[in-house]
């Protein structure tokens, strides 16, 4: 008969038993060797969901009416990123809403924005 290949853990290379497709020896193990393998990715989705939230929060504070007209040297002062947005909705005349969850704004002229807030459930259409 032949000797069974023992294998070790893909973390701490300490011995696995159990099932013959076992990859780790614990839980513990299993949890610290994908942490570490999504780290990097991890760190960069922490960091966009963090400036969408921050987003959110100003266009919140900024349009505590549901609907309000502001500059956008004002977005700037409380750090408002143009660049991260969860969704868009485009009109039939093509103006072009930026969300960030429910709160969103549009370019008008002369760096204005109208900020509005969608009124209907995440599965409806916007506006």
């Amino acid at each position: 008969m032949a000797k069974k290949e023992e294998k070790g853990c893909l973390e701490c290379g300490g011995k696995i038993i159990g099932r013959a497709d076992k990859k780790f020896c614990s839980d513990q193990c299993r949890v610290s060797y994908n942490n570490k393998l999504n780290r990097d990715e991890t760190a960069y989705m922490n960091n966009v969901t963090n400036i969408l939230r921050k987003n959110r929060r100003i266009l919140l504070e900024l349009n505590p009416t549901g609907k309000a007209k502001v500059n956008r040297e004002k977005l700037n002062e409380k750090g408002f990123d143009f660049t991260y947005f969860t969704s868009q909705y485009v009109t039939k005349e093509g103006a072009v809403y930026h969300f960030c969850y429910e709160q969103g704004y549009l370019a008008m002229d002369k760096n204005w924005y109208l900020l509005v807030v969608k009124k209907e459930s995440p599965k409806q259409q916007p506006l």
